[in-house]
């Protein structure tokens, strides 16, 4: 994709090399993170009118999918969001990944494994999300079980959870993990 802001001229096809998955840590992470939100919840999959942002915002921890330019952090492709909502209960909510790079960098998967793994890490002892009917097989592979069907925001969802022995603590969530483009044989 080149940018018009780009200081070189990058081929159309250009995939950055890596992406680091991480708790995010700075304001323009976490307004990308809500911009690429509302791309996809708002405009793309029109589940929200204008913005989804909710109550839960505020207390919630954002994570971020950020693609790397020479080593650089460059933009946000991809996020989902955390809370701990009673003693040992965590949910994890709104798991966006731009659209540009949904077939990149295993980047849904590993912003779940961030999301459990750090969740673990500060005494999780169950992990929740309402998933979307059409993502279920995704969490299913990352060990995740369907406790029963739901409709949210006339949609169909499944109540999910994540089986935490798959997922060890993460005690370095800031630093978090770095996951690369797919390889084609």
């Amino acid at each position: 994709m080149l940018r018009s802001d780009a200081i070189c001229e990058l081929e159309s096809t250009f995939v950055p090399c890596e992406f680091r998955v991480k708790w995010a840590d700075g304001g323009w992470e976490i307004h990308q993170a809500r911009a690429l939100r509302r791309r996809v919840f708002c405009e793309e999959q029109q589940v929200f009118e204008g913005d989804d942002l909710d109550a839960l915002d505020t207390q919630a921890q954002t994570l971020v999918a950020v693609s790397a330019l020479g080593g650089m952090p460059d933009e946000v492709v991809g996020t989902v969001r955390i809370h701990a909502a009673e003693d040992g209960l965590w949910w994890g909510s709104r798991l966006a990944v731009h659209p540009a790079y949904r077939k990149h960098g295993h980047l849904g998967a590993t912003l779940i494994r961030l999301a459990v793994c750090s969740a673990h890490a500060r005494g999780c002892r169950l992990f929740l999300a309402h998933v979307q009917s059409q993502n279920v097989p995704l969490f299913e592979k990352l060990h995740w079980t369907a406790l029963r069907a739901e409709t949210l925001h006339g949609r169909p969802h499944h109540l999910m959870q994540a089986d935490l022995a798959s997922y060890p603590p993460c005690h370095d969530p800031l630093t978090g993990f770095v996951t690369g483009p797919r390889r084609v044989a």
